[in-house]
Formats: structure tokens, C-alpha cells, sequence
């Protein structure tokens, strides 16, 4: 017997925020042009540079280094699909990238966990990744699920036994970061195919997307790229994020960190369009922050966050959704670091019109699960919701007629309107919750709680039998290749 999975509750915003003007926009895609043009990137997949070459970029085959004209890129980018849909197993979970919602995700990539029962750090494992899976299947904040740590039990085709893990425990839209080379990428589809039950379905309603990493600066990495290629021939959307860090992998001003990193997204984009036309790609900006005196990376400093929601901008100006960067910070436990540094961020970038955004689940910069985290996100994230759906000025909320009634020093305790507007309140049910002491309860301890019992009872609506036996099949057929190769 499964339970059933709440609807989806994406934020709608009713009204937005513009962080650059339309000269700053122009500004920064002049900036990027100018960077691919004269200093180009380098990509050391044949492949790609191929592609590049045939569609009219100057390409150093020895020192694998493509430079791409402005008008290749515009090109090639005007092929690209402002909006389409992330599909879920079923239409109800569906991400329709219309511009009107922002749908968040798990985070991933994440190499160690918080052991629920022992509360010790230990390497992730397959199980991990599929308790997640159910914990983000019932909470309606989460609109897709990326596997949030590594497979470690199985080292080799572990980015598929993640796949398979999800797959088999969410009726949400799945997105891989960790598919990152041909022969995995292949299985990927097959995967996907399964899901979806057939070819045409596997382009209409996509159940898989990927996520590849550049490598900054200016780089893009061989095995992404052809995985990233290989999805995108199948109809299976791809995007591309760079994580270039002021003061080290980038300059050392935040907007030269952004323009280097825009540079470094757009020319794996058009690379996909010069390959496959038309094809949905997608663009994440994610840069971080070098600590002047400890060399180490920030996720979410002061200044750092504004770059995310400038993605956003930067990506709609390109014609693309965006994939944008939330959460994920540098806290090494749940508390006032971890909530603080997430509420801003996310509210902006919704404000800017994300249409997707990731990073709900983990922290120490991304590495590390904890849980109870993922519930305590989501908790931040439904405040950000209701506040960005803007105010009810409706007839029913003004009360005017409520107001006359009561009059001067009346009160409304026992208005019938007090009582049906209450019941439609919204409230934390982590925070503010009260123990049998009468006493306020630890919201970190709540959250733990919330997850234990969300682990004891959801259970997601399973795939069919058959789709599970040809899962199995895949993951182990490709073991067997990767083993060999």
C-alpha cells in the first residue's frame, strides 16, 4: 500500500524584482561575447570541438581551445526553447517552465551523511539516496529530486544506482549532476525511457534532466559534454552550471566572476544547439567566494548571493529557464547559520522569476546531509512562498463590513468571520510548537521528528513490476561495461 503524494506548491510570485537594468543586461552579454570571441574556452572532447568548427568558431585542435564570433553564439542560441516541461511519473507533478512559478529541488552531490539512528558522520550509501527520495516525495515544497549524496557501496555506475534509487521512490521529476560520460549517459536515457514507457513520450514529457558542471575557468569537461550531448540527442533537457569562485578561479570582483561564468554556461549551450537545434537546455549560475584568509570556498557570503538572482536575469536574457542556486550553505550543523543565510536568497531569486531552483537538504557547502535539514529548508521555503503570493486585498479580506460590526473597543474572538479565516491560516509546523510541558519545543528537534515519522509511513506510488525488473537490468548491464572499459 502506498500514500498518497501531496500536490506540488511552487512559489507564484504577484509581483518581481529586477536586479540589473536593460543597459547592465546588454552590458554583461557584450562582456561575454567579447570573452568567448577572444579568449574562447577550452573543451578537450574531439567531439565538441568538431561542432564548433563546423559551425564557424575558430578551433585550436592541438590546444583544444575553441573561440566562438558573437554571431556562432547568437545563432546558435536562438535556437534554444524559452520554455518547456520537467514531467513527473504523472502530469500532476509535471514542471511546466511557463515563467509564471519557481519549482525548488533537493540538493546533491553531497559525499557524507549524518546517520539518522547514530547521529555520526558516515560515506553516503545507495539506501540514502532512496530515504531521501521518499522524504522529498511527501513534502510539497519539493518539486524535484536530485539524488542528494553519492552511492558509495556502489563505485562503479553509481550515478545509475542513484537513478534507480530515485526513480523507485519518487513520483517527481528526477535531475542528475553526477551522469558524467557517454557509455553512463546512454543507460541514463534507457532509464529514462523505461520510466516514461516510450521514445515519444521521453521528449514530451521528460522524467530525467541533467545538470554538468563546467570547470572554471573557461573549461569544459570531456566526459560532461558528451554526456550532456548524448542526452540532448534523446529530447532530454540539459543544463550547465558554473561554480567559478572570486579570487581564485575567477577575479576578484563579484561581477567579473559573473560574466567569466556566464561565458563559461553559454558556450556549452550553444554547443548543444549547434548539435542538436531546438534542443531544451537550461543555465545555472552558482559562484562562490574565496575566504581571504583561510583559502576556502563560501557558498553564501554577504556579497555572494547576489550573483544568483543576476543569473536568473542573465539566463532569461539569453532566452533559457534558469536553474538557480539556493540554499546549500557553508553551515556545518542546522541552525541560525544554515536558516539565515537561505531565506534572502531564495525570496530573490523567486522575485526574479526562477523557473527552477536546487539546494534544499544540504550542508558544509553542498557536502553534507543532514536529514532533519531538508525539513527545516522546506519550512523556510513555504514562508518564502506565502510572502511572495503578495497580499489579499479581496472584498472578504479588507473587512470592512467585519469592522463596522464590531466597532470600537469590540473584539473578534467570536466574529464568524475570525473563525473561517483562521481555518485557512497557515502555520510552521516546526516552529512555535508546544511540548507536553507546556514548554516551546526545539525546531531542530521537531524537524527530526518530522522526518522519522515521514521514513515510518510514505511510502511512494511504486513503479510497475516490469519497470523495476528492466531498471535492475540496466544498472547491471551497464556495471558489467564500465567494469571492462
Amino acid at each position: 500500500m502506498f500514500g498518497e503524494t501531496a500536490p506540488l506548491q511552487p512559489i507564484k510570485p504577484a509581483y518581481r524584482l529586477r536586479i540589473l537594468s536593460d543597459a547592465q543586461l546588454e552590458q554583461l552579454q557584450a562582456a561575454t561575447l567579447e570573452i568567448l570571441e577572444e579568449v574562447g574556452v577550452h573543451c578537450p572532447l574531439d567531439e565538441a570541438l568538431s561542432i564548433y568548427a563546423d559551425h564557424g568558431a575558430s578551433v585550436d585542435f592541438q590546444a583544444q581551445v575553441a573561440r566562438l564570433p558573437p554571431q556562432v553564439v547568437l545563432d546558435a542560441m536562438s535556437h534554444a526553447p524559452r520554455y518547456y516541461t520537467l514531467a513527473g511519473r504523472r502530469s500532476a507533478f509535471d514542471l511546466v517552465l511557463d515563467g509564471t512559478a519557481t519549482y525548488c529541488g533537493t540538493d546533491g552531490c553531497g559525499v557524507a551523511t549524518i546517520d539518522f539512528a547514530t547521529g555520526e558522520r558516515r560515506p553516503s550509501v545507495k539506501d540514502d539516496v532512496a530515504k531521501m527520495a521518499r522524504i522529498s516525495d511527501y513534502l510539497s515544497a519539493i518539486s524535484f529530486y536530485w539524488p542528494m549524496v553519492t552511492a558509495h557501496d556502489f563505485p562503479i555506475g553509481s550515478p545509475l544506482h542513484e537513478l534507480d534509487a530515485s526513480f523507485n521512490n519518487t513520483v517527481k521529476h528526477v535531475q542528475s549532476e553526477t551522469v558524467m560520460d557517454k557509455v553512463t549517459a546512454g543507460y541514463a536515457v534507457e532509464m529514462a525511457r523505461v520510466v516514461a514507457e516510450d521514445a515519444s513520450a521521453l521528449r514530451e514529457r521528460p522524467p530525467l534532466s541533467l545538470l554538468v558542471c563546467c570547470i572554471a575557468p573557461l573549461g569544459l569537461d570531456a566526459g560532461g559534454m558528451a554526456a550532456a550531448l548524448t542526452l540532448a540527442e534523446a529530447g532530454l533537457p540539459v543544463g550547465f552550471m558554473s561554480m567559478a569562485t572570486t579570487g581564485s578561479t575567477a577575479p576578484a570582483t563579484i561581477v567579473g566572476t559573473v560574466v567569466q561564468a556566464d561565458a563559461e554556461i553559454v558556450a556549452a549551450m550553444a554547443l548543444v544547439q549547434m548539435a542538436h537545434p531546438g534542443a531544451p537546455v537550461f543555465h545555472s549560475l552558482m559562484p562562490g567566494v574565496m575566504h581571504p584568509r583561510t583559502g576556502g570556498y563560501l557558498s553564501l557570503a554577504w556579497e555572494a548571493e547576489l550573483p544568483y538572482p543576476v543569473g536568473v536575469e542573465l539566463a532569461h536574457n539569453w532566452g533559457v529557464p534558469t536553474l538557480a542556486a539556493i540554499f546549500g550553505p557553508d553551515a556545518e550543523a542546522p541552525g541560525w547559520e544554515a536558516g539565515k543565510a537561505s531565506a534572502s536568497n531564495l525570496l530573490m531569486c523567486a522575485l526574479c522569476g526562477a523557473d527552477t531552483a536546487n539546494g534544499m537538504g544540504l550542508l558544509e557547502g553542498c557536502t553534507v546531509l543532514y536529514p532533519e535539514e531538508l525539513v527545516l529548508d522546506t519550512d523556510i521555503y513555504h514562508q518564502i512562498r506565502i510572502n511572495a503570493a503578495g497580499l489579499d486585498t479581496t472584498k472578504e479580506a479588507l473587512a470592512l463590513d467585519v469592522i463596522k460590526e464590531v466597532g470600537p473597543r469590540g473584539h473578534y474572538l467570536a466574529h464568524q468571520h475570525t473563525r473561517a479565516q483562521l481555518r485557512k491560516r497557515q502555520f510552521s509546523d516546526v516552529t512555535r510548537q508546544i511540548g507536553p510541558d507546556g514548554s516551546v519545543r526545539d525546531p531542530i528537534e521537531v524537524a527530526r521528528e518530522k522526518t522519522e515519522w515521514i521514513l515510518a509511513n510514505h511510502r511512494p506510488e511504486p513503479l510497475e513490476e516490469v519497470q523495476r525488473a528492466e531498471l535492475t537490468r540496466l544498472v547491471q548491464a551497464a556495471e558489467r561495461e564500465l567494469e571492462h572499459r
